[in-house]
């Protein structure tokens, strides 16, 4: 007899895994590269031929046969190699990567360039919204060090409530941020990045990755724009830890 899943982190991950999400590329020749990109995060691929028009074709999203949206390949094709160094929190000239439409399915072979690109998106949506709950967690001291300014300076700035997530030996604090020194074994092992949108549905967002055994530096996990998952995987970090 099956039971509930216990929840977890991973949890999480394994029930976005479980969705049915599907791109068609409309282009004139088929992009491989496009697709070895998709079909590893768990969608199903498809090519429809199409005119040259200079245009250089479009990707349509669907979920379980239902039509989420569509957007220049071209677009899409900037997921894949964002330049992390544009992201800068309370930047006016951030690249708008075309994550909404992508959500909710799950990646694999993502590498920390691309997560960190991912993890200012969400991180400067909650600077420029000013308030609600961010959440972030590190699965090392270092990555934590690395970037503790950045969040220092979000406590400083806004009237959000940030809460850091870290390993129990981590002994310092994070000025104007609750920190969470936590001896779980998936604090150490998860990317972390949740924000509840500060009251606006159309703000609340979340990245979840865990480090995978495929190759180094390599994650496992989703980005979510749904209000229902986000509050959820937020109200399990508020109730865990």
């Amino acid at each position: 007899m099956g039971g509930r899943r216990r929840v977890t982190l991973r949890a999480f991950v394994e029930e976005v895994a479980d969705g049915s999400r599907s791109i068609t590329v409309y282009a004139p020749e088929r992009d491989d590269t496009l697709a070895r990109h998709f079909e590893t995060r768990g969608a199903t691929v498809d090519h429809e031929p199409l005119p040259d028009d200079g245009s250089g074709g479009f990707v349509v999203v669907a979920d379980d046969g239902e039509f989420v949206g569509s957007l220049p390949r071209r677009d899409a094709r900037r997921l894949f190699s964002p330049d992390a160094s544009d992201l800068e929190l309370g930047s006016e000239t951030g690249v708008e990567l075309p994550m909404n439409l992508l959500a909710d399915t799950t990646f694999v072979a993502f590498d920390r360039r691309k997560l960190l690109a991912a993890s200012r998106e969400i991180e400067d949506r909650a600077y420029r919204q000013g308030r609600g709950t961010l959440r972030v967690g590190f699965q090392s001291q270092s990555a934590l060090a690395s970037q503790r300014e950045g969040y220092e300076m979000l406590t400083r700035e806004t009237d959000l409530d940030v809460h850091v997530y870290v390993s129990a030996d981590w002994d310092s604090a994070v000025p104007g941020a609750t920190v969470h020194a936590e001896a779980a074994e998936e604090i150490g092992q998860f990317w972390l990045v949740v924000f509840d949108g500060g009251g606006d549905d159309r703000q609340a967002c979340a990245l979840l990755a865990e480090a995978t055994d495929d190759e180094p530096g390599s994650f496992r996990g989703f980005w979510t724009y749904d209000p229902g998952r986000v509050a959820a995987l937020d109200s399990y970090l508020a109730e865990t830890y």
